[in-house]
């Protein structure tokens, strides 16, 4: 069987990750209302919420200038892919995790490119259609990102004798989050335990012809 190139795996992981990505938030929106969850496990939930903002539902700055900023990123991301594919030193572990990154990025962009267009607002209680005869909910550009996955591992209170805490409830890990952004996040983590020093550039690797390609 003929070995993947760095090209065709970083390709097969981009495209893999945006087509589970996009059919997991797509299956959410048309099956669950905003806001619904689905109890998995006791430390697993399905959470429907959407957010303007960067990964994990957080509201940072403007709608339209976040949706340029990661396709400026995406497209970056892509030469450096691009780059690296071409380079002997970077191994195709890198490269997938890079990879990944980029999937993340162009996971959310999606969302906020056309889900304004292709999906309606319904109210409280409904699901979302697709492709509605009225029209998307916003234009281009303003789409909202879905996100999903929440894992409230563990909570507690902080006992009531400690200094500004005391008395509040802990919960981790708050944050809802979706498929692109632990995609993002994977790639990240990896890189830096593990490929930190070709992250640097250091420790020029030998290979084949065929791994070149």
């Amino acid at each position: 069987m003929k070995k993947l190139s760095r090209g065709q795996l970083a390709t097969l992981v981009i495209l893999a990750v945006i087509l589970l990505d996009q059919c997991v938030k797509i299956a959410v929106k048309t099956n669950m209302y905003l806001g619904e969850s689905i109890d998995v496990t006791s430390w697993f939930k399905i959470a429907f919420i959407e957010n303007n903002g960067a990964a994990f539902g957080m509201e940072l700055g403007s709608k339209l200038f976040l949706t340029i900023f990661r396709i400026i990123a995406s497209v970056v991301l892509g030469y450096a892919i691009y780059y690296l594919c071409k380079r002997p030193r970077y191994t195709m572990g890198f490269i997938a995790c890079v990879a990944l990154i980029e999937a993340g990025a162009i996971g959310n962009i999606i969302d906020c490119m056309f889900y304004g267009i292709i999906f309606n607002a319904p109210s409280p209680t409904e699901v979302a259609v697709l492709f509605p005869e009225g029209g998307g909910y916003a234009p281009f550009f303003y789409g909202r990102v879905v996100d999903m996955l929440y894992f409230p591992l563990f909570s507690f209170y902080w006992p009531d004798w400690m200094p500004v805490v005391g008395g509040e409830y802990f919960e981790f890990f708050r944050p809802i989050f979706n498929i692109a952004d632990s995609a993002i996040c994977v790639g990240v983590a990896i890189i830096l335990l593990f490929y930190y020093k070709q992250l640097a550039g250091d420790e020029p690797k030998e290979t084949t012809p065929a791994e070149n390609k």
